[in-house]
């Protein structure tokens, strides 16, 4: 299975050494330096039909410009997005923010990060994804 994945993250290296590593395990790949950018933060409620979502994963780094990891998370949890498997990685966790984040159902990834870590917790996901599920495909551009 392909697993569709979007990723946020405003360190340029980070962001393109993890999609450069996860397309080359087959995932298809969006990724953006802002979810300020990301059509889920733009779009005001969730666009996906039924129980189909438009990704299988989000991953996003908690300290970015215009909209933190933390708030895009809530902000589509409270759009009814669809995606189950969410990851928020940071250096700079707290208690209170790792609270907040598993209680949304989150993965936590503290930074610096095992790049293992993160596959195998990937590959968990595609064992525990229908390989007929549908995806959404309202937002798909070109990652930047």
């Amino acid at each position: 299975m392909k697993l569709r994945i979007i990723i946020l993250e405003d360190n340029d290296a980070i962001r393109n050494l993890l999609s450069l590593i996860l397309k080359e395990r087959g995932y298809e790949i969006h990724s953006f330096s802002s979810p300020a950018i990301c059509p889920l933060q733009i779009t005001p409620a969730c666009r996906c039909g039924g129980e189909q979502a438009c990704v299988d994963v989000i991953i996003s780094d908690l300290d970015m410009p215009a909209v933190t990891g933390l708030q895009f998370i809530e902000n589509q949890k409270r759009k009814n997005c669809k995606c189950r498997h969410i990851a928020l990685m940071s250096g700079n966790l707290t208690d209170e923010v790792v609270r907040r984040a598993k209680k949304m159902g989150c993965k936590v990834f503290p930074k610096p990060f095992n790049l293992s870590d993160i596959i195998e917790w990937l590959e968990e996901v595609e064992a525990s994804i229908s390989p007929n599920r549908q995806l959404e495909n309202w937002f798909k551009i070109e990652p930047d």
